[in-house]
């Protein structure tokens, strides 16, 4: 490769190569500025053990019991992990690249759980790689670009295009995917004028579809500007070291959730790699060429309400500002309510947050691509994991996807146990959608059908909760 050589390891019939930089490293000068190329090293590298991670917090209060943090120190953490079958013909391979989540301040290639073994293993190079976060990667700082961990995707790709012949990969049939946060850039790179350069096929595991003003996106910078008694540029950010503004980050978001609100960083419309929000964009028929793969889990919202206690804490008072909040009417909680007769206030309100949020804009771009005449595949996961009584959570879906139900990972979400067969099926359909462009189900038509990985028959179901996704949708 045009880096340098490097060195990984062979085992169970899978070559791994991990920790190799595909961008300079994002220090000094560097910060908060647009990936650069990596230099050339002379010699071999040695690739036999993952590389640095990009400088975030550990998850905090009752998540990090179920959500792992994996924090490398170094320099170059702008790198990739790469799959690969050990043994393979000279006909080159499909190619998938993981963009992790973590709402853009968490997360890395180094986690067990997003070991590409499997993928390797049916034939497929499986790529990961990681990029800025948190206050490095989405502030809205005066002199700074937008949405610089977007932009550190975008290279990835880049390199992926360069490079990824000479690890068996097809530059011409790459399938990027993601879940959560990295499901909402998927979103975005997806909307970019330039994804049929970069990929070909897309998977959108459980990522908003949203981008923020400047303005809103900003907030969390203005409140970390304000916590650091500086201002909210890129010349007073760069006098703070990464643990001095990853302190000042812990400070202002703590408390906050993703259902519940609080300071949190968001991608930002403006400039180049995000002109305008993805849904419009997408919904506009950006990407209508590339064949998209989408879905949510059952219960997105338990994650975080189950463990903490919340749900049990939530009361009509929390349901009636957050309804009001996001623009959903009286009549669509009372059918909530209705749906669910026996279920406390925090569960009604998660469950209309996971819709409004997640489930309703999927739809709504299904709907909007087959206009087009694209092609779109529907999914739900709802196998209930019985781990803290999360059901069908927020990221429980992973380790069916990655078929690694044994990483220590995956146990943390789905317990020991969990139906293997599941992520046999699962799996399968993500492997199928890379190499065929379908993974094995029906797309998506006027009778709104959606697999369901229930873990029994993982029936395709046609409208499911349809009485509540029009009471949702504007």
């Amino acid at each position: 490769m045009s880096g340098g050589r490097v060195r990984g390891t062979v085992r169970d019939g899978v070559e791994r190569f991990l920790g190799i930089p595909y961008a300079g490293a994002p220090i000094g000068q560097r910060r908060f500025a647009p990936p650069e190329p990596t230099a050339p090293w002379s010699g071999t590298r040695d690739a036999t053990a993952p590389g640095a991670t990009a400088p975030q917090n550990s998850y905090a209060g009752a998540i990090a019991r179920i959500l792992p943090t994996v924090i490398i120190p170094g320099a170059d953490f702008l790198n990739v992990c790469i799959c690969t079958p050990a043994s393979r013909s000279s006909e080159p391979l499909p190619v998938m690249v993981w963009f992790h989540g973590g709402s853009l301040q968490h997360g890395a290639n180094a986690l067990q759980g997003y070991d590409g073994g499997a993928f390797a293993r049916d034939g497929i190079v499986f790529v990961a790689p990681n990029y800025r976060l948190g206050a490095e990667g989405f502030s809205v700082l005066e002199g700074a670009p937008l949405n610089l961990g977007l932009a550190d995707q975008m290279a990835a790709l880049r390199w992926v295009q360069a490079e990824i012949h000479n690890f068996g990969g097809d530059p011409a049939r790459v399938t990027v995917f993601g879940q959560s946060a990295g499901g909402n850039t998927v979103a975005a790179l997806l909307a970019h004028p330039d994804a049929h350069l970069l990929f070909g096929r897309a998977i959108i595991q459980s990522g908003p579809l949203s981008a923020e003003t400047p303005d809103r996106a900003g907030k969390i910078t203005r409140l970390m500007a304000e916590d650091l008694k500086a201002a909210a540029t890129r010349d007073a950010f760069m006098n703070f070291s990464p643990d001095e503004l990853l302190g000042a980050q812990a400070r202002v978001t703590a408390g906050g959730t993703p259902i519940t609100g609080g300071a949190g960083f968001a991608l930002a419309v403006g400039g180049g790699l995000v002109p305008a929000s993805p849904q419009d964009a997408l919904e506009g028929g950006a990407g209508a060429g590339i064949p998209l793969l989408i879905g949510t889990t059952a219960d997105e919202s338990r994650l975080w309400l189950v463990p903490s206690g919340l749900v049990r804490r939530l009361n009509r008072l929390h349901l009636a500002v957050a309804r009001r909040k996001a623009g959903i009417s009286a009549s669509a909680v009372r059918l909530f309510r209705r749906n669910r007769p026996d279920s406390p206030i925090g569960e009604i309100l998660g469950a209309l947050a996971t819709d409004k949020l997640l489930r309703v804009p999927a739809n709504q771009l299904a709907d909007a691509r087959l206009a087009r005449g694209a092609a779109t595949y529907v999914y739900e996961f709802a196998w209930p994991s019985p781990v803290e009584q999360l059901r069908a959570a927020h990221a429980v879906e992973l380790g069916f996807v990655f078929d690694g139900l044994s990483s220590p990972d995956s146990i943390g979400l789905a317990g020991i146990g969990a139906p293997q067969e599941l992520a046999t099926d699962m799996h399968r359909a993500w492997v199928d959608f890379a190499v065929f462009g379908a993974p094995g189900w029906e797309a998506w038509s006027a009778r709104r059908p959606v697999k369901m990985f229930d873990g029994g028959a993982n029936p395709v179901v046609s409208a499911p909760r349809e009485d509540e996704r029009l009471a949702l949708t504007p």
